[in-house]
This record gives C-alpha cells, structure tokens and sequence, in this order.
C-alpha cells in the first residue's frame, strides 16, 4: 500500500523583469508559525530544511544574556545589539565589537573570524559581534579562548542547548555545519526557523526580550542604513524584528504577538528572499501599503529598465 503524498500550497516565484517582460525567476518557499509551534501560512513546503546561518544570532547571544556576562562586563544594548549583527564593518561597528572584547580585557587578536577582503582586521568582519560575544562568555566562565569555535567547545553547547530548549527537542537531533565566519551553524526545517523568531518576538521570555529591545533600539548597527533589515526595523518603529542569513534566508518575527516567518530562495538569491519578504508582509498585513511601497522602491525597482514581481500567496495549512 503506498502513502499519498501530503499536498503544499505552491511555492512563491520572484520574476525579474526587463521592460516587463521576464529574464529571470526564483523560486521560494515560506512558513509562518506561532509560539507555540503551529504552522499558521505557508508557501512550499513548510518541512523544508536549510541551514539558518546569520539568523541565529540572536539566539547565540542568549550565551551572553543568560550567563551574566552582561552585567559583568557592564555591556549595554547597543553591544547586545552588534552580536546578532551581520554588519558592514563600518568604523562604529568595528569600534562596537572591539568594546565588548575591551570590557572583557581581552586581546582583539582572539578573534578566530576572517579579515575581510581589502581591509586589516577581523574587526571589520560582518561576525565580529558574534564572535566578541561569545568571547566574552568564555572569559566570563574561565572557558579556554582559543578554542572556541569547536563543538565541543563549552560556549558552542550553551548555545545548542539553548536552542534546543526553544526547539523543544534533544540538540543532538540538530545537524550542525561550520559557517564561513567557522562558528557552528544548523540546519533547520522552516517551520523551526520561523518557530525560534516567534518565540523571539513573543515577549514571554526575559533573555529573548532583551536581545529584541537592543535590535530595535539600534537597527543601524544590526546590518547597516540602506540594508533591509535596518530599513525594515525603521520603517516598522520596531513592531518587527528581522534577521538576514546567507543563501536566501530571510526571518522576521512580529514583535509582542509571537508570530514568526522564516523565508528560503530556493537558490539562495537575496534579491529574490527581500522581495518575498515585502510581499508576504503585506499580505499579512504586518506593515503598512506605505511600508511596502517604500521598501519595494529599495529592494524590487532595482533600475529604471528591471524590477520584481512576485507570483503567489501564502496559504493556510
């Protein structure tokens, strides 16, 4: 006797198109979730897995916001703020980085991720946030420093463990891989993605609440001006927060309701995952036709000859 394959709404395509006529399509699928873990709306498959990368970073910094790292160190928000960034390495960024690393008397020559190319410190890399607090947590616990980037590392457990607890699962189940900045990320199933950014955005957890007041009190430093979380975050007045990852993930949780998103381009597009984004938003009505009309000027009318459209709707499961 064979299974009936299980039916999914239809994946999300992202046009681009010349003159209005199509060169280019994307596919992308999408799920929304509630803290409690329901599937609300998706596009696709909603069991669909994909390592969640810088996206994480909000719940690594749970390491520092639970350990007493913050207080010890008297780190401040906008600390909080640069560690679950994917920043620019603009010199405030930098300078934030280097801030925490300097409060926890620790040499800027421990950091273990790349150097940008063209610049002169890993400083400058878009993970130095990350990496500066997870730093300061080993210096907080009396952790080896050199280390840190393993698995077995005591810091890399605390963050699975955290994540696992939010996932409420074993983190033993949890397939990790090296990112590039070589901190241990996860694969994940959308509705997972998008579970941990509802859990986020719920308010009902003291840690989580903190991490969400310093990306929304500082939107500039969580990627840049001009990038589309900051932009989203602004625009917003912090009523969503958001998180890019690398190969087309995108989450974004609905601050004080416990709803959360989690988008994949399927080919890792990121034009293609800001543009699903916009549309889905305003399908769900989570920002305002102003919002979507500004945002879409900055993310899908790429010139006066190409823009975006995208094709398709969230469906109920």
């Amino acid at each position: 006797m064979t299974r009936a394959k299980r039916a999914f709404a239809q994946k999300l395509e992202v046009h681009l198109l010349r003159e209005g006529i199509i060169e280019s399509a994307h596919h992308v699928e999408a799920t929304v979730c509630d803290n409690r873990g329901r599937v609300l709306l998706s596009a696709g498959n909603p069991e669909t897995t994909a390592f969640i990368r810088s996206a994480l970073k909000p719940f690594q910094a749970l390491a520092v916001t639970t350990t007493g790292t913050l207080e010890r160190y008297d780190l401040t928000d906008k600390d909080l703020a640069i560690m679950c960034s994917s920043h620019r390495g603009t010199i405030e960024q930098s300078r934030q980085a280097f801030n925490i690393l300097w409060r926890a008397d620790i040499d800027p020559g421990a950091l273990q991720c790349p150097i940008p190319e063209n610049k002169t410190s890993p400083l400058e890399y878009n993970c130095s946030g990350k990496h500066a607090g997870m730093l300061a947590v080993c210096q907080n616990n009396y952790w080896p420093l050199n280390t840190y980037l393993q698995n077995s590392h005591p810091v890399q457990k605390l963050i699975l463990d955290k994540v696992a607890e939010l996932l409420q699962m074993p983190g033993a189940e949890l397939i990790a891989a090296r990112d590039d900045c070589g901190v241990p990320t996860y694969s994940m199933q959308l509705t997972q993605m998008a579970f941990l950014f509802a859990k986020l955005s719920s308010g009902n957890n003291l840690d989580l609440e903190r991490i969400v007041r310093a990306m929304i009190n500082y939107p500039e430093i969580i990627a840049g001006n001009g990038a589309f979380d900051t932009e989203l975050i602004k625009l917003t007045e912090g009523s969503l927060v958001s998180k890019s990852g690398a190969e087309g993930i995108q989450c974004i949780g609905r601050v004080g309701e416990g709803m959360g998103l989690a988008i994949k381009a399927r080919d890792g597009s990121r034009r293609a995952k800001y543009a699903a984004a916009i549309h889905i938003l305003k399908q769900m009505g989570w920002i305002t036709p102003t919002v979507a009309e500004e945002l879409a000027d900055r993310f899908m009318n790429l010139t006066h000859f190409k823009r975006l459209e995208v094709i398709g709707e969230l469906a109920m499961v």
